[in-house]
């Protein structure tokens, strides 16, 4: 199911198996390939993340199976390209609890591969960049509509970046764009008992 938000297609994930097909760690890496790098064969994703093409190809297909990845035309008789469907954006649902459950391994995936895009960053990165990428943390304390209109206000700044550049389009990138991952993690810690 598709929905619209401000002129943008968002993926709605609301079944637990398409959630947890895309949890896996495999498929993980190969839609961020496809994302990246636009149409791309099982066979290039394979060398790139050093797995069989066999298990690249079955991966690939799951993908597909659960929409997340389509055909690509193929500019050979014998490559088959892959490409994203019409969107790379998404959000789970918590509808249900097997929905939700699903959602909570998905975003426990995704914070773990986020942490670790950040250490591989941070070991080399030059000063260039140093002053704009890294770790940034701020404790406050929020009601929960601030909280909401903390997280539509990022949301904000970001969609009309994400809207400039269609994913998995090279062709629409400057020769001098980099691939950025902006990972927002909010979570609620609790309070110590008397605290404020």
């Amino acid at each position: 199911m598709s929905l619209e938000s401000e002129g943008r297609r968002v993926r709605l994930l609301d079944n637990p198996l398409a959630i947890r097909a895309l949890a896996h760690p495999v498929r993980l890496d190969l839609f961020s390939l496809v994302s990246r790098d636009g149409p791309i064969t099982s066979a290039a994703a394979a060398r790139q993340l050093g797995i069989s093409q066999a298990l690249a190809s079955h991966h690939m297909r799951q993908l597909a199976k659960y929409g997340f990845v389509e055909p690509a035309e193929a500019t050979n008789d014998r490559d088959r390209p892959w490409r994203l469907t019409d969107t790379s954006n998404f959000t789970t649902t918590h509808d249900d609890p097997h929905s939700a459950a699903a959602g909570d391994v998905l975003e426990q995936v995704m914070a773990e591969r986020s942490l670790a895009n950040l250490v591989a960053w941070q070991e080399r990165r030059d000063d260039e960049w140093r002053d704009i990428t890294g770790a940034h943390r701020s404790m406050i304390y929020l009601t929960r509509d601030e909280l909401a209109e903390l997280t539509g206000a990022i949301e904000a700044l970001i969609n009309p970046l994400v809207d400039r550049r269609k994913v998995g389009d090279r062709a629409a990138r400057p020769p001098d764009a980099v691939p950025v991952e902006v990972t927002m993690l909010i979570s609620v810690l609790q309070q110590t008992e008397g605290g404020n």
